[in-house]
Parts: C-alpha cells; sequence; structure tokens
C-alpha cells in the first residue's frame, strides 16, 4: 500500500539530498494513517452520540479503577496536557457525567469518579467503538499476532526512559 505522493516526496527528498535517511518517513506515514483510520471510525460511533471520542478517552479508564483518580494522574496516564483534560472534565461534570470529590489524603486534589449516567454512556458507547476498531483489523486474521509484536517492539522502542 505504497502511497504515490509519498514514494514521490521521498525521491524528491533523495535527489535533493541523497545522503539523508527518509526511511523513517514510511514508518510515521503509516502510523498515521493508521491512526486517522480509528480516529474516523471512533467518530462514525460518537457523531450525535451524547459523549465524543475525546470524552470516552477520558473516561474509559475512570470506568473500572480500583484506585482515586485524579484529573492530573489521567493527563499523564493519557499523555494529555493538563488544562485539556480540566476542561474537558469541567464539560462532563456539568452534564453529569463525572463529578469530582475531596482526595482523601491530599486536600489540594480533587478524585474523579463517574456518575451512574456516566457508566451507562461507556457501558452503551464503548463496545460500539470496539466493535468499529474490530472491523478495521478484521482483515488480519493470522498476522494479528506478529502485528501486535511488532507495534509493541515499536512502543518500546519510542517510549521516554523511565526514571
Amino acid at each position: 500500500m505504497q502511497d504515490p505522493l509519498r514514494a514521490l516526496t521521498v525521491a524528491a527528498w533523495q535527489d535533493h539530498n541523497p545522503d539523508l535517511d527518509t526511511s523513517p518517513m514510511e514508518i510515521v506515514a503509516l502510523i498515521n494513517a493508521i491512526g486517522a483510520a480509528f480516529d474516523a471510525a471512533a467518530e462514525q460511533v460518537y457523531s450525535g452520540a451524547e459523549l465524543s471520542a475525546a470524552e470516552m478517552k477520558l473516561l474509559v479508564p475512570l470506568r473500572f479503577s480500583s484506585e482515586p483518580v485524579t484529573a492530573v494522574r489521567l493527563a499523564e496516564r493519557l499523555n494529555m496536557s493538563r488544562a485539556g483534560v480540566s476542561k474537558t472534565l469541567s464539560r462532563l461534570e456539568a452534564r453529569g457525567i463525572i463529578e469530582r470529590r475531596h482526595h482523601p489524603t491530599d486536600r489540594r486534589a480533587a478524585v474523579v469518579r463517574l456518575t451512574a449516567d456516566g457508566i451507562h454512556l461507556i457501558d452503551r458507547l464503548f463496545p460500539q467503538e470496539l466493535d468499529a476498531h474490530a472491523r478495521l483489523l478484521a482483515g488480519l486474521g493470522p498476522e494479528r499476532l506478529p502485528v501486535v509484536a511488532a507495534l509493541t517492539a515499536l512502543a518500546s522502542a519510542v517510549a521516554p526512559p523511565t526514571r
């Protein structure tokens, strides 16, 4: 599945600078195309729904969390900005989907929890998103395990070093 524009771009860069290693372009372009396909599938699920795909991304980790979750922890876990998470949580709270309560051991922090309505929405909508993603992956067949292994290796290779 070679993209003709990408092939022309690589060729142009190689003509312009023959010593330039353009091989990362292939991996990054494929990752971006895959991400865009999954985002489009999710957006179809949430089009006209009570939640957006971005809101669901924040809510899913809360569904079965056994420990108190703060907005800061959510932002870190999801690699999102604190300001963006806070703004989204405020909108969700105003709609009765989440609630914030005082943290049991840190008075400066608030714990984020789903309301009964929030749980109902996730339980109804998230399986639809998973189904949309499964349809995209259906063509992999037996290649699925090696793809997972390759993606795991890639995720490890690009992960920031742990402290």
